[in-house]
């Protein structure tokens, strides 16, 4: 059953996934908000002082009020390194799109994986989305690594799809998973019977028993280390 639930607290073995204060502004800031490394492939601008970080925060911080708002702070080893939420959401066909960045010091260590796959366990078991996706520009191919690593499935590229806050035309991959393809693919959700979830994690067959190529087998595997439009992580 769809039902919003807002932004509550989600846990992982690494991370808290948690909203955002007031307080974040110059974390915020000083790990990933003025950073145009990050802010490449976003619809925002790199921020140019940390004035700009906490209207954005004062913004999303008076949205936790709705229970269709969905943007978490990442915190990790104790400090916020990111975002990632559910945007674009049409409550009509049960449909969300998941976006996210984070700070360029913590690209390659599978933080964004491992948040991305408890976002996506908690908007499908708890909220009841039936579609959930992640577009990334194609120039951007680690935010498309993120959405394979925790099982969507690319469903193709649409040209000059997005225009950039430089005013780039970007072609844009579309990546998406259905409640359908848990049980098709054999999903199995941890939940420890609180909001914090822990992470997916796949009944492992083999790819004779499924009868099905190994490549596309991997493709489909969640592991178990897996952040607004246009994502931004190096896996």
């Amino acid at each position: 059953m769809f039902t919003h639930k807002g932004t509550q607290t989600i846990k992982t073995e690494r991370l808290t996934l948690r909203r955002f204060t007031p307080d974040d502004a110059q974390a915020m800031f000083d790990t990933w908000a003025n950073d145009e490394r990050v802010t490449r492939f976003l619809t925002w601008p790199a921020h140019e002082s940390v004035d700009v970080t906490k209207f954005v925060l004062d913004d999303w911080c008076n949205s936790y009020e709705k229970q269709d708002f969905y943007n978490w702070a990442i915190e990790f080893e104790g400090k916020i390194i990111g975002s990632i939420g559910c945007i674009n959401t049409d409550d009509n066909s049960e449909r969300g799109e998941i976006g996210y960045c984070i700070g360029y010091d913590f690209w390659g260590k599978g933080i964004m994986s491992e948040a991305t796959t408890a976002v996506i366990d908690y908007l499908l078991k708890e909220v009841g989305y039936n579609r959930l996706e992640i577009l990334h520009a194609t120039k951007n191919p680690a935010s498309g690594r993120v959405a394979q690593k925790c099982g969507l499935k690319f469903e193709g590229i649409k040209r000059k799809y997005f225009k950039a806050f430089n005013g780039e035309f970007l072609d844009v991959a579309f990546y998406s998973i259905l409640q359908s393809d848990i049980a098709d693919l054999g999903y199995k959700i941890h939940n420890n019977n609180s909001v914090a979830s822990e992470q997916f994690s796949i009944q492992q067959k083999t790819a004779e028993e499924n009868k099905i190529p190994l490549r596309f087998f991997y493709s489909f595997l969640i592991i178990f280390n897996i952040c607004h439009t246009l994502c931004t992580d190096i896996h």
